[in-house]
């Protein structure tokens, strides 16, 4: 799975579970001021992608993540772990 792939799962998954519009979602966009998710929903989304990967998201790597950028780096991380 590739960048823009992963992208567009994200996408998928801020408009099914938390009502964003996918255009609204970019790479640059902050999770917290540009698309208004709090601490829950950060914690959603981990378990989305945990559910999108098959790998394990340690809770003290995901506190990094700020931007739609850092989620689809994290992701790769996770999806490079596999192989």
């Amino acid at each position: 799975m590739n960048g823009d792939e992963i992208l567009e799962r994200i996408r998928a998954i801020f408009q099914d579970n938390f009502g964003i519009e996918p255009a609204r979602v970019t790479p640059e966009a902050s999770l917290y001021e540009d698309l208004d998710l709090d601490s829950i929903d950060a914690v959603d989304l981990a378990i989305k992608l945990q559910e999108m990967t098959g790998r394990r998201i340690k809770p003290e790597e995901f506190k990094a993540v700020r931007t739609v950028g850092d989620v689809i780096g994290a992701v790769e991380s996770l999806l490079a772990a596999q192989d």
